[in-house]
């Protein structure tokens, strides 16, 4: 088990020396580092808050003024994912989250009997719809 657990722990290493990896950490700095983009998750979170202690009071007569927070805050929301910084740390996180749910489709599939050295968990996935798929294989 012990063994198991080393390789566990080699294998985390290797994917934070990847390059996806790398990628989103440099994404993540630099979305850290954008003050308008900080500003506007501070009124998205202000206005979430505001919605959730409007719904807690569960009054009908707060009704309008909690769908207009709504609608800001869905505006908000959406010029937090419209900001350029933002589409890269998305994108980079696509690519690492399809690089680890492959390393875990493996694992899935070794603990179903196939051979972990040829089994494909993205071919065995695959819907021929690309809307669907963290990447191609």
């Amino acid at each position: 088990m012990a063994d198991i657990i080393k390789l566990a722990r080699e294998l985390g290493a290797a994917l934070q020396a990847d390059e996806r990896y790398e990628s989103l950490m440099q994404a993540r700095k630099t979305n850290d580092e954008d003050v308008e983009l900080e500003k506007l998750i501070g009124e998205f979170n202000l206005l979430m808050l505001q919605a959730n202690q409007i719904a807690e009071k569960g009054d009908d007569a707060d009704a309008e003024k909690a769908e207009q927070i709504n609608k800001d805050a869905m505006q908000k929301y959406n010029e937090i994912m419209a900001n350029e910084n933002m589409i890269a740390y998305q994108k980079a996180q696509q690519a690492l989250e399809a690089v680890v749910n492959e390393v875990n489709g493996i694992i899935a599939m070794s603990l179903n009997g196939e051979d972990p050295m040829t089994c494909d968990p993205t071919a065995a996935n695959c819907t021929h719809d690309c809307s669907t798929c963290g990447g191609c294989h």
